[in-house]
């Protein structure tokens, strides 16, 4: 009878044919899921030649959408980018009332849907909306337009990088920063000297997961930009539009793009990792507090 460490009880997963027949089945789901799509869309983005993919990517809707696409991402993400991190030093570095309450609200775009988030900025900014007619009558354009594509997409991304700040910062407390405001660091010297540091690849990796997100949300935009060619589509409704039309090469070609970008996202997801993992926080930041000692006036 085979004997497993001083008469310890099997694991599960110790039998051969188990890891084996479970490896598979993850391989398979893997393939079928993940690599078998992205493989069809390299495949049928260029199923008409080299040539008519450019023509598709050239095409002036195409370039509207991906520029749309761009625009929106480069005022959402450094938006978003400052929320989470004021969100996460005021829920980890403060006490006050709510504080809870507060962490749970950022969490809500995870649960609600993106059509159901859009739809409610139709009854917040349209002409039925609780400031709708107000803006109409100051000639100011929300919905249909870049302002309502962008609130719908800050809508969207706002927990990406607070959620990736807020458990680091709750695990390295808050001596550090009180240690740096001892010794006469203003609120601004103790962020960028300590706080900073310390949170840097958390940071990273939380603004890369938002802007992937940007330009590739589709549910609360399609609600909030009306869908007008050449206009308001972003790069995922203009997959759709081209789609539709009868289209599927260039709609495989402006997909093939944001394939790219899933995995240019996901190089640098690894990347961030390795950089940030196995590093020491708290000596990063200590040295950090220590780099502001020379400063403190007697």
């Amino acid at each position: 009878m085979a004997h497993h460490g001083k008469g310890k009880p099997p694991r599960v997963g110790d039998n051969p044919l188990f890891r084996r027949s479970l490896l598979a089945i993850v391989l398979l789901l893997v393939g079928l899921m993940i690599v078998a799509p992205l493989a069809v869309i390299a495949v049928e983005a260029f199923s008409r030649g080299i040539a008519y993919f450019g023509a598709s990517i050239a095409d002036p809707d195409t370039r509207h959408a991906i520029l749309l696409t761009v625009i929106t991402a480069l005022i959402a993400v450094p938006i978003n980018t400052a929320f989470g991190v004021a969100a996460a030093w005021a829920i980890t570095k403060h006490d006050f009332p709510g504080k809870r309450l507060l962490t749970v609200i950022i969490e809500l775009p995870f649960s609600v849907s993106p059509i159901v988030a859009g739809v409610s900025y139709l009854f917040v900014f349209g002409l039925q909306g609780l400031f709708g007619p107000a803006l109409e009558a100051a000639g100011i354009k929300i919905l249909f337009a870049l302002p309502g594509i962008v609130l719908a997409s800050m809508f969207v991304t706002a927990p990406f990088v607070a959620r990736e700040l807020i458990p680091l910062m709750q695990a390295q407390g808050r001596d550090l920063e009180e240690a740096a405001t001892s010794l006469g660091a203003s609120g601004w010297r103790t962020f960028f000297s300590v706080t900073l540091p310390n949170i840097k690849w958390a940071l990273l990796y939380g603004v890369v997961l938002c802007n992937s997100r940007v330009m590739g949300e589709f549910g609360a935009v399609s609600v909030v930009s009306g869908n007008i060619r050449g206009q308001t589509n972003t790069l995922p409704l203009h997959i759709e539009l081209l789609y539709h039309d009868y289209n599927a090469a260039g709609s495989f070609a402006a997909a093939s793009i944001l394939a790219g970008l899933a995995i240019v996202t996901l190089v640098a997801k690894v990347a961030l990792e390795r950089q940030g993992a196995g590093r020491v926080q708290r000596p990063t930041a200590l040295a950090g507090a220590d780099s502001i000692t020379p400063e403190v006036k007697p």
